[in-house]
């Protein structure tokens, strides 16, 4: 029994140590060599038409600076076809796009008389699209000049089906999370640079800014609650190319509000749950890229809590040996750190080391939530935005 324990102990210890540390580590050796795809359109090219798909719903407060960053970058504005659908919005969201829809060509206003969510919208825009590249957005997210074109450039590669942009935050403050939820983002699209530099198969583009072929995009859901990670795997477990754009940046905010981030991230972890159901077939083949880029970077950070519960049981039956005792020790500590966090923040001390355990914490109490609310059922996908 006690090797039992052991076992599982330093499993559960490897599986985390693994996908945070040695799996990142691992592709940042492997794409020492590789190369970024050099057939792409340059900007004195005839540029193909595309097609801007975004879904919204009371955004009254962006939805007008989104259309105009959006109608405003260095891409030929004649080749953009802007498609925009309102999901039965209360608010002013409806009277600001029918005003830039009079005016400007390029936009497509279709309104929705009932909340059909975002998966919906998107399942119906794509059919009306009139382009074969589709770029998909989120309203709080805003282009920069060259956005477009440095999504686009990479489709005179006919290999390549989809291209996944990065976001930027655009404020950080010490006083909440937000420092370490960039800094956790800005590694993930590292990660996935270099997944997709070394296999042609990122791990789930960012729903707020990517590209993709129109042939390409799937049918999603209606029930799917992370609808851009179900799309890049269709077409990753087709064996097709899904890559990640530097260059292609947009801006977002991050409130860093620990109570908002934490319904986004339950949201999401329930998705992802839908997912991990869905692609679990990748891992019959063990030794292939996707399968071990899925396990190492998704399956094993979404199980996170559980491997976490396990490692911390069998330290506890483990303790009487000094080591395992002294490791209890500290694995017990570390439950309390975001505790002390949040009494030092009461009282305007901000430690960032704390910040992180509160951060990563916080991010499995998440999952654990996304689990069950996953084992309840989902029935719809209709949202609320969050307020990033």
């Amino acid at each position: 029994m006690v090797i039992l324990f052991q076992i599982f102990f330093w499993s559960g210890v490897f599986a985390i140590f693994h996908s945070y540390v040695l799996f990142p580590f691992i592709l940042k050796l492997k794409a020492k060599n590789k190369k970024e795809n050099a057939i792409c359109y340059t900007l004195s090219d005839n540029l193909p038409k595309v097609s801007i798909i975004l879904a919204s719903y009371n955004e009254e407060k962006n939805i007008e600076q989104k259309i105009i960053s959006t109608l405003k970058t260095d891409y030929p504005s004649e080749k953009i076809e802007f498609l925009l659908g309102s999901d039965n919005s209360s608010d002013k969201t409806n009277e600001i796009i029918q005003k830039y829809a009079e005016k400007y060509k390029q936009i497509k206003f279709f309104f929705f008389n009932k909340r059909t969510g975002k998966t919906g919208i998107i399942n119906y825009l794509k059919k009306k699209a009139e382009n074969n590249f589709l770029i998909l957005t989120d309203t709080k997210v805003f282009f920069k000049k060259d956005t477009i074109f440095e999504l686009v450039k990479h489709f005179k590669n006919p290999s390549i089906k989809m291209v996944g942009g990065i976001l930027q935050n655009k404020k950080k403050n010490k006083n909440d999370i937000s420092i370490q939820e960039d800094a956790y983002m800005n590694r993930e699209m590292l990660i996935k640079y270099r997944e997709g530099l070394i296999y042609g198969l990122s791990m789930g583009v960012f729903g707020a800014i990517y590209a993709v072929r129109k042939e390409c995009l799937a049918d999603i859901p209606s029930n799917f609650k992370v609808d851009d990670f179900f799309l890049t795997m269709k077409i990753a477990e087709k064996k097709q190319k899904v890559i990640f754009e530097k260059k292609a940046i947009a801006e977002e905010t991050i409130t860093g509000n620990i109570k908002e981030e934490f319904k986004r991230k339950v949201r999401i972890a329930t998705g992802n749950f839908q997912n991990l159901k869905t692609f679990i077939h990748i891992l019959k083949n063990p030794f292939s890229g996707i399968a071990f880029c899925f396990f190492s970077h998704k399956v094993i950070r979404w199980t996170g809590p559980f491997i976490l519960l396990i490692a911390l049981i069998s330290n506890f039956f483990l303790q009487y040996m000094l080591f395992y005792k002294i490791a209890l020790i500290i694995f017990i500590f570390s439950f309390f750190i975001p505790l002390f966090d949040f009494i030092l923040k009461k009282i305007h001390i901000n430690i960032k080391l704390f910040r992180y355990f509160t951060h990563f914490y916080g991010m499995n109490i998440a999952l654990a939530f996304g689990f069950f609310n996953f084992l309840k059922g989902v029935n719809a996908a209709v949202w609320e935005p969050s307020k990033r």
